[in-house]
């Protein structure tokens, strides 16, 4: 895989991207604007099961955290039952951590209100930021922050909603992750490619 005459290994990419799966997901995924759903709450989910943890173990455990939970389908992960709980708790594949899981199925509930209200969940998040990227350049790590007042407004309004493991910290990645924040380095090859509308 190339890109530029440069091969994978040689890019210049943001330093928490290193190894694999993150260099993968960094490269692909990372930063670009997210508009569905399904997809949307996977990140909440994923972002909330990753509280102290790296954001790596996550990663690898991607997989089976669709499969677990029905592909990130609000509606039918909303039905899951306390016995269905149980189970997962017992999957190696999962985060087997109760609150996190049991927060998945109660946050599912919670989006589909959203829904109801705004539309979208799409549409209610990105109203956070006006419905455009903040583009930031850091010029290093260092430089981000852990949250923002956008990231403390989105934890507040989650958490009145009923919506679990979203503090402010966890909504500012989120925010990163979805698009809703380019926080790609100033000597990030994505940076420049998201910037020119070629994300994906």
């Amino acid at each position: 895989m190339v890109h530029a005459g440069l091969p994978l290994t040689d890019r210049v990419r943001c330093a928490w991207a290193r190894t694999e799966p993150s260099m993968s997901y960094h490269d692909a995924e990372w930063g670009v604007p997210v508009h569905d759903d399904h997809v949307l709450f996977e990140l909440v989910t994923l972002e909330g099961a990753q509280a102290g943890l790296s954001w790596e173990t996550v990663l690898k455990k991607r997989a089976r955290y669709r499969e677990a939970f029905a592909g990130f389908d609000p509606a039918r992960v909303a039905r899951f039952t306390p016995a269905r709980i149980e189970r997962l708790l017992q999957d190696p594949g999962l985060i087997r951590h109760r609150g996190k899981l049991e927060s998945t199925v109660s946050n599912a509930r919670a989006l589909l209100a959203v829904q109801r209200e705004f539309g979208s969940f799409d549409r209610y998040v990105w109203s956070f930021v006006d419905g455009r990227p903040r583009v930031n350049r850091p010029r290093a790590l260092s430089d981000l922050p852990a949250r923002t007042n956008e990231s403390d407004a989105l934890s507040h309004d989650l958490k009145r909603r009923g919506f679990r493991f979203v503090g402010s910290t966890i909504c500012y990645a989120f925010m990163q992750a979805v698009g809703m924040v380019n926080d790609h380095t100033a000597d990030c090859f994505r940076l420049r490619e998201l910037e020119s509308g070629g994300g994906r």
